[in-house]
């Protein structure tokens, strides 16, 4: 092959790659630079994500210069210089644009600190950057794979008859996959009405647990243990659950006390104040002790706390649970729930006297001696 190309050509394909190689060093350098100016959202790293869809761009523009001497097309074939250097642009513009789209959303949610006490407003908005950055990437997809295919003459016919020979068979794929576009829309529909957000506390299917991601199909819950629970997004649209982070992260504990009838209430009450006092697990809002419940055996008090998130309401209701046992155990040991039975001697029955009314026949005898 390269001895029938002559010298011009052979110029001219040096300079051209020699070219490329220029242009792709000095954009490869300016946006190194500009990644490392803080006045530019681009990150740090942004000119090693996209250098290899840079260099893929800069070899389809080789392609399409190379395929303008009439040498080369001598020896290559005109079409597959066309069809590698149309989907080397395609694949390298869609490359490109998602490192950027990924670029902003990071750049973006540098500004919101999830690790804060009141972060809502930042899991609002990674919430809706997560769920966006992956509807969009994948439309971005979808539309390159179809502007690829379209650029085959073979295959853009191939699908034209499909479409047109097999519309029954779509009919029964398009009510096959409504249950894969209704997960699709409920990922689109979480994004905007947000029934959950990033690290929402959560209670689903009976366990607590915390939203650990979203995707389009699918969510993920970190549940207490470290346990994952995988559920699709319409369970989220169409089933009921419980979001404790759904307007503020605050949130009321409660612990259940049960004692014997004979238990004081206001030094219960002095006890609990004290524990929480004493606690940088309480957020000083609220304190309340109060009887909820009575039985033949028993009284249950039930007192209520506030924390400023749910696993500190959690810690904080297991050291007041503690705290006021040990209070009971030790102050007033015979207020501990205790089962009653009282014993009552039965009464002696008393046998009534015989009543004689018919005379015996002793008696008669001794009547007539």
């Amino acid at each position: 092959m390269i001895n029938t190309i002559d010298s011009q050509t052979s110029v001219f394909l040096l300079i051209t790659l020699a070219c490329g190689l220029v242009a792709f060093t000095v954009l490869f350098f300016v946006l190194r630079k500009l990644g490392k100016s803080p006045k530019t959202m681009l990150p740090l790293n942004f000119a090693g994500k996209i250098r290899i869809p840079l260099a893929l761009f800069m070899l389809a523009l080789i392609l399409r210069i190379i395929k303008t001497n009439d040498e080369v097309l001598s020896i290559v074939d005109e079409r597959v210089l066309s069809h590698s250097s149309t989907l080397l642009f395609i694949l390298s513009i869609t490359w490109a644009l998602i490192v950027i789209i990924k670029a902003f959303k990071r750049h973006i949610l540098t500004k919101y600190d999830m690790s804060a006490t009141d972060n809502i407003h930042a899991r609002k908005i990674y919430t809706q950057f997560n769920v966006l950055e992956r509807v969009i990437i994948f439309l971005i997809v979808l539309f390159a794979v179809s502007i690829a295919l379209m650029s085959f003459d073979s295959i853009r016919s191939i699908g034209i008859s499909m479409l047109t020979s097999a519309g029954i068979a779509g009919i029964i794929i398009g009510f096959a996959a409504q249950k894969a576009l209704g997960t699709l829309m409920a990922g689109i529909q979480i994004a905007f009405t947000q029934p959950i957000r990033m690290d929402d506390v959560v209670v689903v299917e009976g366990e607590w647990g915390r939203i650990e991601e979203i995707y389009l199909t699918y969510v993920v819950v970190k549940i207490w243990d470290k346990r994952r629970l995988v559920l699709p997004t319409t369970y989220f649209i169409e089933k009921p659950f419980q979001n404790w982070t759904r307007n503020s992260s605050d949130i009321l504990g409660t612990v259940f006390i049960y004692t014997d009838y004979t238990v004081p209430f206001d030094a219960l009450r002095k006890e609990l104040t004290r524990i929480l006092e004493n606690t940088e697990l309480w957020d000083g809002e609220v304190n309340v002790l109060q009887v909820t419940d009575t039985n033949n055996e028993m009284v249950e008090s039930r007192a209520l706390m506030s924390a400023k998130d749910s696993p500190t309401a959690w810690d904080l209701r297991v050291l007041v649970r503690e705290k006021l046992v040990v209070f009971i155990q030790e102050n007033y040991p015979q207020s501990l729930p205790r089962t009653r039975i009282e014993m009552q001697a039965e009464p002696v029955s008393k046998i009534p006297s015989q009543q004689k009314n018919d005379p015996g026949k002793s008696d008669l005898l001794k009547k007539e001696n």
